[in-house]
């Protein structure tokens, strides 16, 4: 397994779905922050971390294999699961409640004004 065609990958998942931009996995990680769940972020952390060690050739030994291929599968699963339409579908949908619950409060406070001046 080769991380850095792996990680090079899953940066471009990132972008794809997720809309972040950055230079490279780490970065993109960074950036993304609270939008992967705890188990992903562990899972891109331990691949961030073995990212270096696999350029030197004794250090690469020290990782497990096994378990980066899981923590790679784990995050490509996760980011494929990820629909970025309706993403963008819930962000919009957020914004816009917050908008009218904000304008249904100023309506309250305008009749609220209106009737103890005394023109309702």
């Amino acid at each position: 397994m080769d991380l850095n065609v792996k990680t090079a990958r899953l940066a471009q998942l990132m972008e794809e779905r997720l809309d972040i931009r950055g230079a490279g996995f780490t970065a993109k990680v960074r950036r993304a922050g609270r939008l992967l769940p705890r188990h992903v972020r562990e899972a891109a952390g331990l691949l961030i971390r073995a990212l270096p060690l696999m350029d030197h050739p004794q250090l690469s030994r020290q990782m497990n294999p096994s378990e980066l291929e899981n923590a790679a599968h784990v995050v490509e699963v996760y980011l494929l699961d990820v629909d970025p339409w309706d993403r963008r579908r819930g962000i919009a949908v957020s914004w816009l409640s917050g908008l009218a619950f904000s304008l249904l409060v100023l309506a309250a406070a305008v009749v609220l004004v209106l009737v103890w001046r005394g023109y309702l």
